[in-house]
């Protein structure tokens, strides 16, 4: 019941000015799924890991499809912490590390290969980790878990395989 109610949350942090339209395509462990049709958009989406270090943000991974722009399984993280200038973004996931681009509290791949090798990545790996420093040069990390991530991804691909 607590992960379900962090993951309706969840659906809370993306866009809100569309809520009223928000339609849950499933719940896949600490991952969701869901659709905007007014968009029209599908994404994944959760929540990192619990943390007991300050947060200037609630953290959380997204992997978004908007099938008028053409766009699919685009990445996208909201860190924990207001980056630092010019700071060197890591990913840790499975056994690669990869650099992303990214300000103020946002993240993503550097490249659409990047982007490609972190979505295949995150369906067989069991955690993936982003750190960075923040704007006090201290630094900090988000830990997702993985598992159901890649149900939670496909639900969002096929819900939106009609939206046009």
């Amino acid at each position: 019941m607590l992960r379900f109610a962090a993951l309706l949350s969840l659906s809370c942090l993306a866009l809100a000015p569309s809520a009223h339209a928000r339609e849950s395509l499933g719940l896949y462990g600490t991952w969701g799924a869901f659709r905007d049709p007014l968009v029209p958009r599908c994404y994944a989406i959760a929540k990192a890991e619990p943390s007991a270090k300050r947060r200037d943000y609630q953290p959380y991974a997204a992997i978004g499809t908007w099938p008028r722009r053409g766009a699919r399984g685009q990445v996208h993280f909201r860190l924990s912490r207001k980056l630092a200038q010019n700071a060197v973004i890591t990913l840790r996931i499975g056994d690669r590390r990869l650099q992303l681009t990214g300000g103020g509290g946002d993240a993503w791949p550097r490249s659409d290969a990047d982007n490609a090798a972190i979505s295949a990545a995150m369906r067989s790996a069991r955690t993936m980790t982003i750190g960075a420093r923040d704007d006090r040069g201290l630094p900090f990390g988000d830990t997702y878990v993985l598992p159901g991530a890649a149900s939670a991804m496909d639900a969002a691909l096929i819900g939106c395989a009609r939206l046009r």
